[in-house]
Order: C-alpha cells, then structure tokens, then sequence
C-alpha cells in the first residue's frame, strides 16, 4: 500500500487521478488518461476550494458540471462516475481538518450543483444542436426532394450515417424508410418497425396538440413541427423523444413524404426527475418540502366550487432542547422518525405530509368534507407521537402543537392560509403545547396586528408618535395636587392614539422598552421643571413630584441608575421630585442584585413607589427589605368602596394594610378613586394620597398645571 500524500496539492493530485480513472473509459476523447488528467486537475481545485471557503457558493459545482460537457464528457455515465467519486473522496482528500459533518453537507450541495449544471449544459448543447438540425432539415426540403431523384445513394449515404434518427413515411403513415440509429433507439428490426403505421405511435403522455399538428402537416397546412414525445419499445420500456417531423414536398409543391428526425432524450429526462425529485422533497426526512408542498396547497386552493380543505401545522415542543442537550444527529434521527410516523397517518386520497423545515410539519387533506377529516387527521398526529421514541439507547418523549386551518377552496391564499396556521400553532404552544386548536379569524387579525405593531416600533420612536398623559395625585387630607404620574401614549397613524396595555407589552418583548422607558424619564422630568418653573410663587407648596413608571426589563438594565443621575442633572431637578414605580410582582423574590439599584437611587433621594400592591402574593414581610417609600395600592382593595354601605372585609383589610405600611414609615397612594364617597372613605382609613377620574383623567400637562396652580393659590 502507498503512503499517504504529504501535502494538499498532493492530495488533490491524487483525488484528480482517481477522477480520471473512472470518468475515462466512459468518455468521448481523443486525449490520453495523463493528458484528461490535466484536464481535471483544475476543476478539481475548484471543487476543493468551493468545500472549505468560508462563504459556500454553488457557482463552482455548477461551473464544473458544465466544464465537463465542455470536456466532451457528455455520456450519463461519466456524469454519475463523477457523482460517485466526489461522494467517495472529495471530503477525504479536500477536506482537511473542517467539521466533517459540515464539509459531507458541502460536498452533496456542490453535487447537487455539479448535476444541476451538467443537465443545463448539456441541456442547451442539444437544444443548439436541435436547432441546427431543424433549420439544415428546413433549408434542406427542396435540396432533398430534388436528390431523392437525382441520388439516391447521396441520400441513403446521408440518411444511414446520421446521429439521430431518421425516418419517412407518406402521408397515409405508412413507414417507408427508417434509419440504423432510429432502429436501435427503438432495439427492433427495420421489417418490425415498418410494419406498423404512424398512427399506431401513441402513448399516454402524449401532449393534447401531438395529432392535431400531425394532421395539419399532412393536410399540407403546416411545413413542420417540433414537441416532446414518448414511444413505448416492444419490451414495455419507454422512449422518449425529442420528435421534428417535417413535410416533404414534390417538385410541383404539393405535400409527398414527411420526415421525422429523433433524437433520444430518455437518460437526459430522467436525470431532470432525479434533480426535480431532490428539488421538492426534503434531504433528511424524504418528506415533500416547502417547495412541493406550497404546489399542492395551491392547486387544493384552487379546486373548484364544493372543494375544501384542512390544514394542521405541526411543530414540536422542547425540541431545541434535544438538540442542544444530545446533539444534532440525535436530533435529526428523531425528525426522521417523526416523518415516518405522520407519513403513515396521511395515507387516505387527498391527503400527504411535508416537512417545511427544522422541526415544523404540514399535513394537507383535501376534498369535499374536510371539516370532520383535519379533526382526525390531527387526531392521529398526537396519538402518533404518544409512544417514546428511542434514540442512541434513550427513549425520548416528543409532543408537538398543531395549528388546523379549514375552509373552502377558492377564498385564501396559500400563504393567507399558512400564516393562519402558524399564529393558530403558536397559539396552541402558549396554551402549555401537547393540544390542537382551531384557525379563529379575531384571533388572527389580532396576532396579525401585534405583529404590526411590533414592527412599527422602533421606527415610532424615532418619528416622534410617542406623547404623555398626565394624572394627578391629590393629598386627601387638603385635597391639594402632590404631584402626577406620567403614562406614555402612542399616536398611531393607522389605529389611533394606543393605550400602554396595546404596545408596552411587545416593547418589553423586543427590547424597546428601554429606550422609550428613557425617553419617557426625559420628558417626565423636563415637564416637572416646566411645571416648577411655571408655579413661581406658589413654591411655598413644594414642587409637584413626577411618577414614573419601570418595567421589569428596565429594572436590570445596567444603565438604570446612570441613565437617571443623567437625567436628573441635564434638567437641574433635584431628586425628591422624582418617584419611580415598580410592580409588587417585578419584585416578588429579588434578590440583592437587583435591588442594589433601587438602593442606589433612595439612597440618592428618588422615591420608589410599590405599584399594583396587593396583585401579588402580597408578602408583607418582605416590605422591610425593600428600598421603597410608597405603596400604591390596587383598585381592586377600594371598588366595593363606591357603594354604599362598603364591604367591612375590604375596609378592614385596607385599613391593616395602610397601618402596616405607616408604622413602616411607608405613605399610601390609592389607585382607582372614582367618587367622593369612596375618597372620604380612604381619607377617614388614613391614606395619604390618590389619583382617580374623580380627581381628573389622564391629560396633557397644561391642565395639571391648571388644577395644581388652583390649589396652590386657594
């Protein structure tokens, strides 16, 4: 046995070689081994450069494929040599020291390419070829009519030496003249073939136009015509064609012979269906992909009146788990169980599964009555998945959500219904997974416009369609304005002023909280000095307090405190003007992490305000280590207080509550005061301060002024 190369080129020399060796014998060339050597040794370089590049491009497999039609490598089996050696070593000796998994996946891409670029090639030669030989055979009617009187051995030398094959026949079909190489296209004898009449050549696949232009070129109303077409041999094989038959006339014009020339075309189409195999169906799982699947959809789509269909989107839950904890071969082993098990629940007509990517399945049913069909099709799907499945020795348990769409055909889209059934899926996953649900049109429309909005966040912000409210918060002791509470709007231009409820939410989700959080801190506060600067006189009051709003995202933001030190400092507000509110369930649990920036910013002077108390789990004895100053509690302690008389359960917690947070030297702040016996009511209970629509709805900050300045001055 030879020692192993020394070096890259080495090793790509030796894959050249190897090349050489089985692509030779099978190729038309007048060049010897060595020197068809040389020939591939580039376009083996090229293949070896395309596997490791850091940037993967199929040009290069394509380029190569073509390069070997170039290279008179024509014959479909040099083609599949060629797939076979760069299968078997490419990776091997190319490779070098990449992911072997990785560079396996490179290396039956650039196959794919190389197949891909070979049939284009070898595809366009033909057709230039073709196209030669129809014009020769058109220009060539009158020189033939006209030799077949004066030569006949000129003809039967060119007929009998022709690539293609050739034959005559007159114009009631009856064959007079064939060829050697259309008598071996067809494996029969030249009495067999002429026994049988033109007419007699059909075959299923013909195209509907096939005899109709036979006849119009016999009748003498068309010269020629060119089409696919199929011929069955005597051994039940099939043929196939592409078929030019042309009309030969006599000296005086008038229709005499037809000519038809063939060229075979059978391993070129069936190399087509291999490549459209690999083109609609799934690698892994040998599942329809994306691309054949949106192909049957749209044809179910559609069907014709009556027709419907049922649609169930499949994705399984906790799968980037298995793949992240056991790898991703383990994980593909399992899709590929997955797809045999919903492959065999999708066995009824009108009914397939695809595999649109990663762990995402689709089954389609269709026809007259799908209503009841998607349900058991769906049915079957979870009851398919009940049974572990085992990979390397582990039996994994796999539950999937599905989303079904249903409905007739001829009223959606394909990707209408297939957004459909991925916001139903999604819904199913948020609902705890392992379940189906039903396509619900509000839902969709609702899924469809958080999803808008999401989008048209960041650039809202940044086009100014954010503006705040102001709420004032009144001492119920003096019924003076204390201060505000600034909540955030957003003027959309297509649904309207948005309340926080709509977008703060999907803020949070992407991160844009932050940003809006700091520009609403910004505002808040500058208005805060506007408002201090506007009362003049009425200082004596003391400066009206801004309360602001922190989400749980902004909370364990690093910048939190910074931000804010910032803030204060540009606008020249001293700290006690500002109270910052948290929710009692941002804070359920925290640790000294993340209360060590509240910390900073009491310790500084800001107020922190408990929001919402009472929604949670209310831990009172947590309230000690907590840097807050207020608690603000929640409407739903104080509504039974709008009537009269009020619930004595809810005064007597209320009042517990406002004793607890005073001998904690805590001030209480009551959301949701609407009339003025539930005020009086949480006067005579203690509480410090309020906000409510019986002091006023939110506003814009002119009209806090109004009503602060009103107090201020009596």
């Amino acid at each position: 046995m030879s020692a192993e190369p020394d070096g890259p080129e080495d090793r790509l020399r030796r894959f050249a070689t190897i090349w050489s060796r089985a692509v030779f014998p099978v190729t038309s060339t007048s060049s010897t081994r060595p020197e068809f050597e040389a020939l591939l040794l580039p376009l083996a370089r090229r293949l070896s450069e395309a596997l490791v590049a850091r940037t993967f491009d199929s040009d290069a497999g394509r380029a190569v494929g073509a390069a070997l039609v170039d290279a008179h490598c024509t014959d479909p089996e040099a083609l599949s040599r060629t797939l076979d050696c760069v299968d078997a070593y490419l990776v091997l000796y190319c490779g070098g020291d990449g992911d072997q998994e990785d560079l396996r996946a490179r290396c039956a891409r650039l196959q794919h390419a190389m197949a891909a670029g070979f049939a284009r090639t070898l595809r366009e030669r033909t057709l230039a070829e073709q196209e030669a030989i129809a014009q020769a055979a058109l220009q060539a009617q009158g020189v033939v009519a006209q030799a077949l009187h004066a030569s006949e051995a000129r003809f039967r030398a060119v007929f009998e030496g022709a690539a293609i094959g050739i034959g005559m026949a007159d114009l009631d079909g009856n064959i007079l003249q064939v060829n050697g190489a259309l008598l071996r296209m067809f494996g029969v004898s030249e009495q067999s073939l002429r026994s049988r009449k033109v007419r007699e050549w059909t075959h299923p696949d013909d195209a509907p136009q096939t005899w109709r232009l036979y006849d119009e070129l016999v009748s003498g109303e068309r010269e020629h015509y060119h089409l696919e077409k199929a011929f069955y041999r005597p051994d039940g094989t099939v043929l196939w064609t592409n078929l030019t038959v042309s009309l030969l006339r006599d000296a005086d014009g008038d229709p005499q012979y037809q000519l038809a020339l063939m060229e075979d075309t059978t391993e070129r189409r069936l190399l087509n269906l291999r490549l459209r195999y690999e083109a609609t169906h799934d690698a892994l799982t040998g599942l329809p992909n994306r691309t054949f699947f949106f192909e049957r959809l749209e044809k179910a789509l559609g069907a014709g009146e009556g027709q419907r269909f049922g649609l169930c989107y499949l994705d399984l839950d906790g799968f980037k788990t298995i793949n992240d904890s056991l790898g991703h071969a383990a994980g593909d082993r399992l899709l590929v169980e997955v797809a045999d098990r919903l492959q065999s629940c999708a066995t009824a007509p009108g009914e397939m599964v695809a595999r649109l990517g990663g762990d995402e399945f689709v089954a389609l049913t269709t026809g007259p009555d799908t209503q009841h069909g998607v349900d058991e099709l769906a049915g079957r799907i979870m009851n398919a998945l009940l049974a572990p499945i085992s990979v390397d020795g582990r039996e994994l348990t796999v539950r999937g959500s599905i989303g079904i769409v249903e409905g007739p055909a001829g009223e959606r889209s394909p990707a209408e219904v297939l957004r459909s059934a991925d916001i139903t899926m999604y819904r199913a996953k948020s609902a705890g997974g392992n379940r189906f649900e039903l396509a619900d049109a509000e839902a969709d429309a609702r899924a469809i416009t958080r999803h808008g909005l999401t989008t048209a966040l960041p650039t809202a912000l940044e086009r100014g369609e954010f503006f705040i409210e102001y709420q004032p918060l009144v001492h119920l002791g003096d019924g003076s304005v204390r201060g505000a509470e600034a909540l955030v709007r957003w003027l959309h231009p297509q649904h309207g002023v948005l309340g926080p409820d709509r977008f703060i939410p999907l803020a949070e989700h992407t991160g844009l909280i932050v940003p809006l959080g700091r520009w609403v801190l910004e505002q808040s506060v500058r208005q805060a000095r506007e408002w201090r600067e506007l009362r003049g006189g009425a200082e004596a009051a003391g400066p009206l307090r801004i309360n602001v709003n922190l989400s749980p995202c902004q909370l364990t933001h690093p910048g939190l405190v910074q931000d804010t030190v910032d803030i204060l400092e540009r606008t020249g507000v001293e700290p006690d003007a500002l109270c910052l509110e948290v929710t009692e369930s941002a804070l359920i649990g925290a640790d000294d992490d993340l209360l060590k920036p509240l910390r900073r910013l009491a310790e500084m002077g800001v107020d922190i305000a408990l929001d919402d108390f009472g929604t949670g789990y209310s831990n009172l004895a947590n309230l000690r280590r907590l840097p807050v100053s207020i608690l603000k509690l929640d409407r739903s302690f104080t509504q039974s207080m709008q009537q009269f008389p009020a619930d004595p359960v809810d005064l007597k917690i209320v009042e517990g509550i406002v004793s607890l947070a005073h001998s904690l030297d805590l001030a209480v702040t009551v959301e949701g005061v609407e009339t003025g016996a539930q005020a009086e009511q949480l006067r005579i209970l203690g509480c410090d301060t309020a906000q409510g629509w019986y002091y006023a709805r939110p506003g814009p900050p002119d009209r806090l002024h109004e009503l602060a300045l009103v107090d201020a001055t009596g």
